[in-house]
């Protein structure tokens, strides 16, 4: 069974930091690709970053330079190093992967940037 858990999120003051993580178990976790999406009330959910098995990344333009996705394959743990936070990156953060064709969400951990 696939189970991500993701922790960190939180309250933080515009122009902090935050460091996500999402735990994954069920999974050959240095094989899969792992990506860390957004959601807002009344938007789109959105890719923010990912991170595949070679380690190449990919950022959503509005995190590039700000935002930082890393993993470590021994503790099955993908990270979500945020800085320079914005009002705009305020959502619930979701981390996902997928595993013979069939995506997996975990529940998510809430990111609020105060003005």
């Amino acid at each position: 069974q696939v189970r991500l858990v993701e922790r960190g999120g939180g309250l933080v003051q515009a122009g902090g930091s935050l460091r996500l993580s999402c735990a994954a178990s069920g999974i050959n976790f240095r094989l899969h690709n792992m990506a860390w999406y957004r959601q807002s009330p009344g938007k789109e959910r959105e890719l923010v970053a990912s991170i595949d098995s070679a380690h190449s990344r990919t950022y959503i333009e509005s995190v590039k330079g700000r935002f930082a996705i890393s993993r470590d394959n021994v503790r099955n743990t993908v990270f979500l190093e945020m800085g320079s936070l914005k009002s705009d990156d305020t959502a619930l953060y979701l981390c996902h992967t997928t595993r013979q064709g069939i995506g997996y969400w975990g529940q998510g951990t809430q990111v609020t940037v105060s003005a």
